[in-house]
């Protein structure tokens, strides 16, 4: 069997024609693309569903068993709507077993994707779709005023002159217009910091999930809020060491912050992905592998990274002699159980391979 896929990063499907993914089947893509189509005749994603549709009838038009289906994103793109197409595509392929897969793009930003689809199957090819547009409306002025009424482009361009003009014009009005300029260099550094490594997307996707673990009454909420706690005593319990050792050089005192936090911080980590197993095991009905995966990659992290706070203090003539045998046990068990989850990775992998069935010869 041979899937036929057309990813909507950016949800333009529920944003603006009320569909949820994934959407699966001719039909039901022919619906959604009038639908789209209907709600916004300008979205290239409708052009994409079609040439989807248009690929699969030419494959089945040669004798090829295949379907079709549509993943949908998010409208803040990024890590939370790659992760919500990765577990759209996980369950088309439970309910499709194809082999390969074509994927069907309208632009090089959903392309972004292919890594994730051929991690899970193999990809046989990419196919473009290029719209004709008549030279009349290819004007510059309209190319501008169309892509401000992006929303994502308008929160990348926009935002940060209306922070300028906004700190500028308060500072200029209370006569502290350096005080002023000092505060826009520090707003657009946190801005950029912000905007290079999505935080904002992931605090917003945080708030989302435990809004919704709260109606749902999902087990995940507590063990976040728990992980969080934990998290914070970590910072709480070396900030005590740190301010507890004036007498202590600088650089010490951080080891010594450091040392004291990172097992809260990796209990933390460990209650953050016990909850999220649960949640998974509640609403599917599986405990899922990836459990196994994530949890013993997190205590190898753990005990590598305390070890090697341990081997800096050891340098600096902190640690005593004695304690070099318990520095290398750390070492050795920590770098062991993240080559061993690495292994166990490509074990779930081979193992879901081989469920996978053979495609049927022509």
């Amino acid at each position: 069997m041979r899937l036929v896929v057309c990813v909507d990063r950016d949800d333009d499907l529920g944003r603006k024609a009320q569909i949820d993914g994934p959407i699966v089947g001719r039909a039901d893509v022919v619906d959604a693309a009038v639908r789209l189509g209907t709600a916004d005749p300008e979205d290239s994603d409708t052009n994409a569903l079609f040439a989807a549709v248009s690929l699969l009838d030419e494959l089945r038009a040669g004798g090829e068993p295949c379907e079709v289906c549509v993943l949908t994103g998010a409208a803040k793109v990024g890590i939370a709507s790659d992760r919500r197409v990765a577990e759209q595509f996980d369950q088309v392929l439970e309910r499709v077993r194809a082999s390969s897969a074509y994927l069907v793009s309208d632009g090089a930003e959903d392309e972004y994707l292919f890594p994730i689809l051929a991690s899970r199957v193999r990809i046989d090819g990419v196919r473009r779709v290029y719209i004709r547009q008549s030279p009349s409306l290819e004007s510059t002025y309209y190319t501008l005023v169309r892509a401000l009424k992006d929303p994502k482009l308008r929160a990348k361009t926009i935002l940060p002159f209306a922070f300028v003009l906004l700190i500028l014009g308060f500072a200029a009005a209370g006569g502290v217009l350096l005080w002023g300029v000092i505060g826009l260099a520090i707003v657009l550094g946190v801005y950029l910091i912000f905007w290079t490594f999505d935080i904002d997307e992931t605090l917003i996707d945080a708030v989302r999930s435990a809004s919704a673990d709260t109606r749902q009454g999902s087990v995940a909420f507590g063990f976040g809020l728990f992980a969080v706690a934990l998290v914070g005593v970590g910072f709480l319990t070396g900030y005590n060491q740190y301010t507890g050792n004036g007498g202590v050089p600088a650089f010490d005192r951080v080891l010594l912050f450091l040392q004291a936090g990172l097992l809260w911080w990796v209990l933390g980590a460990l209650v953050w992905e016990s909850g999220r197993a649960l949640r998974r095991m509640f609403s599917r009905g599986r405990f899922p592998r990836s459990f196994v995966v994530a949890t013993t990659s997190v205590a190898g992290i753990g005990l590598v990274s305390y070890g090697i706070v341990f081997l800096v203090r050891y340098l600096q003539h902190l640690t005593p002699v004695a304690q070099v045998p318990f520095l290398a046990g750390l070492l050795v068990t920590g770098l062991g159980l993240v080559i061993g989850a690495g292994m166990i990775q490509q074990h779930f992998r081979a193992v879901a391979r081989r469920d996978i069935p053979p495609a049927p010869s022509s």
